[in-house]
């Protein structure tokens, strides 16, 4: 039930950032999640029309690929007034393992694998977290540690929001 002198998501839209800061606690915990639901609604809508859309386009977009002789990137075609953009992005996995073989044989070849692959090496900190104290030491040099983003979750007493 809306209370008359609620604030809406429309109008939080247009307050000034102070005027936010000020309201209360409570109130702010409901438009946290009065934000949150019409979010999931957004995609849930999203989602739905993307649905709609791929099954109305997909095989003319599919046909305007293969008659550019490409299996990937964009096809336009129109359907009436309208312009149809169909983009289909390549994503491309490799075998980390089989790629790790391959800089081992290259390096043995006496090339440097570099000018061939990108090397990343990571750290999993979990399992930083578990190794034993010499151990991190050793590579508490290679380690920089930053804070992601901070969120706030309101709850309010007896309530579900």
């Amino acid at each position: 039930m809306m209370i008359p002198n609620q604030i809406t998501l429309e109008a939080l839209a247009r307050l000034p950032i102070g005027a936010i800061v000020a309201l209360p606690a409570a109130e702010l915990a409901r438009l946290q999640h009065d934000a949150d639901q019409a979010l999931r609604k957004s995609k849930l809508t999203v989602a739905w029309l993307d649905g709609a859309l791929t099954q109305k386009y997909a095989e003319r977009a599919r046909s305007a690929r293969a008659d550019a002789e490409k299996d990937f990137g964009v096809a336009r075609f129109t359907d009436g007034d309208v312009t149809v953009v169909a983009d289909l992005p390549k994503k491309v996995e490799w075998d980390q393992r089989d790629l790790a073989d391959l800089v081992e044989r290259i390096k043995a070849e006496g090339e440097d694998p570099r000018d061939y692959v990108e090397v990343s090496l990571k750290v999993s900190e979990r399992k930083y977290g578990s190794w034993p104290t010499h151990l991190r030491k050793a590579f508490d040099p290679c380690r920089t540690v930053h804070a992601g983003k901070e969120t706030f979750q309101l709850i309010v007493s007896g309530g579900d929001a």
